[in-house]
Formats: structure tokens, C-alpha cells, sequence
């Protein structure tokens, strides 16, 4: 009847969301840094500096949707 989770489970559930959060925003500022030297490259307005990041964030919300939504269908 008690559902109070052991200490170490709680640990390792932020460790994995710190990580997904650290790794968000490396990617966005990945992102950011390819977007602005693609547009010194190709002598255009700041387009994929605006472009890529919004990318990538779309395709880190659709792991982290994935990911967490498994974890509720194995449960």
C-alpha cells in the first residue's frame, strides 16, 4: 500500500531529464551555430539560422515524446 518510490529511482528519473534538457539545448545551439555559418556561406538574411534550430527542435520533441510515451505502454 505504500507507493513511496526508493531513493535511487528518483535519482536516475532527473538524471534522465537533466540529460534530455542538457542535450536539447546543445542541439539548439548546434543549431543555431550551423544556421549562421551556412548563411555567411551562402551570402543570405539569417533564414537557416532561424530554420535549423526550429528543426531540430522539432525532431527533439518528437524523441522525447517517443521516449516517454514507451515508458507508459511498458508500465
Amino acid at each position: 500500500m505504500n507507493n513511496k518510490q526508493p531513493p535511487d529511482s528518483n535519482k536516475q528519473f532527473f538524471l534522465r531529464y537533466a540529460s534530455l534538457g542538457s542535450q536539447l539545448l546543445a542541439a539548439i545551439g548546434l543549431g543555431v551555430f550551423l544556421g549562421l555559418k551556412a548563411d555567411q556561406w551562402l551570402h543570405t538574411s539569417p533564414v537557416l539560422a532561424c530554420v535549423l534550430p526550429l528543426l531540430v527542435l522539432s525532431g527533439i520533441f518528437i524523441k522525447i515524446f517517443r521516449e516517454t510515451s514507451r515508458k507508459k505502454n511498458n508500465e
